[in-house]
């Protein structure tokens, strides 16, 4: 139990933060002693400057030659899967809480993971290089490409109000670039052989600033009664939701490697990069896009749920390839 806890706490202190967020919301809220308003700013940094510093620049210039494959999962997670959940947003979105349908919506045009990403296509057999920069770039037109859908679904009329554009962009570059780039500068100029061997801690480390940004989220939620209006029953649907959208979207992955004519290891890629996606760099893009909204807690929920699922799926479709092979 004690080595399970250990390797899955980031994944259990999700529901935890959440759950500190009911008891001592006023510590968290906006106006409380924590400084949320501040200090969830400096967080948003915080993991940007930690990803900058552990961003592995060889591994980049290793995997960028095979541009068919980079255009194929590029074009999945930033095209195919926001289309998609515009899509089902017609269909459905309607008869869903307005934040919640804007939380999917949300979800849709995030960028992949680059951790699991990287791990599941190596445990898969697939090619490891080609997961690493795909994950890696992802996460750096994410920093632009999610901000201009959700800029554009706003303006369409499919959510709720948030900051301008202008205002996004400009929080985007100065707590998501500059942080990112100023991580990656120390790397190349002396801090590289540090940060390797600290990865792991300098991950933890960045999870667990992640896990407060999600606690403060709620805690304004909490604070404006939003989950007063929401109970079991709206998790339950949201996870239905999410198992939903995630068979639709690895289905759809399987079928584009195949048009395409990927070999096994680049088609491994496509389907476990082209179908998860980054709750690490999501929860600070949606305090940078949404600021203070008191619904942040009801719009992360769908990416909140389809995080640990997408690691036991794609998990279990990586140990069932290599017991295939």
């Amino acid at each position: 139990m004690k080595a399970f806890i250990i390797k899955n706490w980031f994944m259990l202190g999700m529901p935890v933060a959440v759950a500190l967020a009911w008891v001592l919301p006023e510590a968290g809220a906006d106006g409380g002693w924590l400084r949320p308003e501040i200090t969830t700013k400096l967080a948003v940094g915080v993991v940007f400057f930690v990803q900058g510093l552990t961003l592995p620049a060889r591994a980049l210039k290793d995997g960028a030659s095979q541009g068919r494959l980079h255009l194929g999962v590029q074009g999945f997670c930033f095209l195919v899967l926001p289309l998609v959940g515009l899509g089902l947003d017609r269909l459905v979105g309607a008869s869903l809480p307005p934040d919640l349908r804007l939380g999917f919506l949300f979800l849709c045009v995030l960028p992949s993971t680059i951790v699991m990403a990287v791990v599941l296509a190596t445990v898969a057999g697939g090619n490891v290089a080609a997961a690493i920069f795909n994950a890696v770039l992802s996460n750096v037109l994410g920093v632009f490409l999610t901000p201009l859908w959700i800029a554009a679904i706003l303006a369409a009329g499919s959510g709720t109000d948030s900051q301008s554009l202008g205002s996004v962009l400009r929080e985007v570059s100065l707590l998501l670039l500059v942080p990112l780039g100023v991580g990656q500068l120390a790397r190349q100029i002396g801090l590289k052989a540090w940060a390797d061997v600290r990865k792991k801690p300098l991950g933890n480390f960045s999870n667990a600033t992640i896990l407060f940004i999600v606690y403060a989220a709620f805690c304004n939620s909490v604070q404006a009664d939003i989950w007063s209006q929401h109970g079991w029953s709206t998790i339950l649907l949201v996870t239905v939701g999410v198992a939903g959208l995630m068979a639709i979207a690895l289905t759809l992955a399987m079928g584009l490697a195949r048009l395409m004519g990927l070999a096994a290891p680049e088609r491994i890629v496509l389907i476990i990069s082209g179908a998860q996606k980054s709750l690490a760099t999501g929860v600070p893009l949606a305090k940078v896009i949404f600021g203070a909204h008191p619904g942040l807690g009801l719009i992360l929920l769908p990416i909140m749920i389809y995080h640990p699922l997408q690691l036991f799926i794609c998990g279990w479709l990586a140990a069932r390839h290599v017991k295939q092979q």
